[in-house]
């Protein structure tokens, strides 16, 4: 049997798994373990155990449950609820100012939390029925949300992007710095689309509306001085604890490792002081949720690098990156076509098997064309961050149908589509112009 016929079967095997609705980390330490035992001599199973270890035992990976804890401490609280209240008491006026509240309040989430389903079910559970009942449509409402909590893999501190780094070998505090300025600039077109969607909506429902009907609509909100002054007191600490993190982590002060555990610690001591989360089964609450999160990514990363070990071992990975290097693709086919592969995969798996399993196959002919692996691990982030809200198996639009059942599968789908185009539009604008985030990286690391 050749290495095609074997790759065939290797790969085509564990998707098989996948589809069964095997874990995704039992489905490839599975595959990994029977191709090893048919194709490997009896000698690499001995070294199994610590093969599973020795790829795990890295330093930087103890940042993944360390931000999983800092997220968990924050997601537990009434901070999700203090900073939907501010972001909305602050933007009222705006307008579709509700959306626009709820856009900051998924990138200011995104960014203390990490966990684009955290981000979704946090603030949906407030939003989504406050603009409903504004007059939001439910398709409106869902895909904001669904899309805004996307920006949580994107935004620093990204679990994602810490994993692309590992498998890369590129600086994680480069590529965390190389997704602000498109995580904002994504924040940025979800608002303006949703003033733009929000007005164009009101008006044709007052239009529709009779006199009396229109008398009944809610009153417009308003907010004093002192009201919007009253929600920074209990957000200032945690918008605190993320410039502390930010600055120790941009400032070379520490590795992302290091900040992990000092803002894992700062949450910690903040919900305690702040929202008075002291007794056990509160803190035990965040601590097995922080555990539960970590062990399933952990066990992923395990048996996915065992797994893309045994796809060296037998050549597979080589063979298919010398054919997808020898393609007589430009470089910009190359590019579209290595995005076009990433959806799809999209439909089906999650952002962190996708990493691990492709990116040591693409990594070569990427660098053969000369892309940047740090400007191309932000595209990869977005077209991940699509993987998430498009069906048939996008997580987020499973959250908000959970947190909103009276509005169907179809009316949330069709409310992602517009901000799916957005993240097109933004992949295409990153690529004609690569400065947007190659810059803010290139000025404080120095360009390479």
């Amino acid at each position: 049997m050749g290495v095609l016929e074997i790759g065939l079967l290797y790969v085509g095997t564990a998707f098989l798994l996948f589809f069964s609705g095997m874990p995704i980390a039992f489905a490839l330490g599975s595959v990994a373990l029977v191709f090893m035992l048919i194709f490997m001599p009896f000698a690499n199973i001995q070294m199994l155990a610590q093969t599973f270890y020795g790829e795990l035992n890295n330093f930087t990976l103890l940042a993944i449950p360390l931000f999983i804890l800092m997220g968990a401490a924050i997601g537990k609280t009434r901070a999700s609820v203090d900073l939907y209240e501010s972001t909305h008491r602050w933007l009222y006026r705006l307008p579709g100012g509700l959306g626009v509240a709820n856009v900051a309040g998924c990138a200011i989430f995104a960014a203390m939390c990490g966990s684009s389903p955290a981000t979704c079910a946090a603030i949906g559970g407030m939003g989504i029925p406050a603009m409903r009942q504004r007059g939001y449509s439910p398709e409106l409402a869902a895909g904001l949300v669904a899309a805004g909590g996307t920006l949580g893999i994107l935004i620093p501190p990204s679990i994602t992007l810490i994993i692309y780094g590992i498998i890369t070998e590129q600086s994680i505090g480069r590529l965390f710095i190389a997704g602000i300025v498109p995580g904002i600039m994504l924040a940025v077109f979800f608002a303006l689309w949703v003033i733009y969607a929000s007005v164009r909506q009101r008006r044709r429902a007052l239009a529709a509306m009779d006199p009396a009907q229109a008398a009944r609509l809610p009153p417009e909100e308003h907010f004093s001085w002192r009201q919007r002054f009253e929600t920074i007191p209990r957000l200032a600490p945690f918008v605190a604890l993320i410039a502390v993190v930010m600055a120790a982590l941009y400032g070379g002060w520490a590795t992302p490792s290091e900040v992990a555990g000092v803002g894992a610690l700062g949450a910690l001591i903040m919900v305690v002081l702040v929202y008075r989360v002291y007794r056990w089964h509160e803190i035990k609450d965040i601590l097995s949720g922080a555990a539960r999160e970590s062990c399933m990514i952990m066990m992923i990363i395990g048996t996915a690098f065992l797994f893309t070990y045994v796809m060296s071992y037998l050549h597979i990975t080589q063979s298919a990156t010398e054919w997808l290097v020898h393609l007589p693709l430009s470089k910009w086919e190359y590019l579209f076509w290595v995005n076009v592969l990433l959806v799809v995969l999209g439909f089906f798996l999650p952002p962190v098997a996708i990493i691990l399993m492709v990116t040591p196959v693409i990594m070569p002919g990427l660098q053969a064309h000369g892309f940047d692996l740090v400007w191309y691990g932000i595209i990869m982030t977005i077209l991940m961050e699509m993987g998430l809200i498009h069906p048939p198996v996008g997580l987020n639009l499973f959250v908000i149908n959970g947190i909103a059942p009276d509005i169907t599968f179809k009316q949330i789908v069709y409310g992602v589509m517009p901000f799916i185009v957005i993240m097109l539009l933004s992949i295409v604008l990153l690529a004609v112009f690569p400065e947007i985030v190659m810059w803010l990286p290139n000025h404080m690391y120095g360009g390479r």
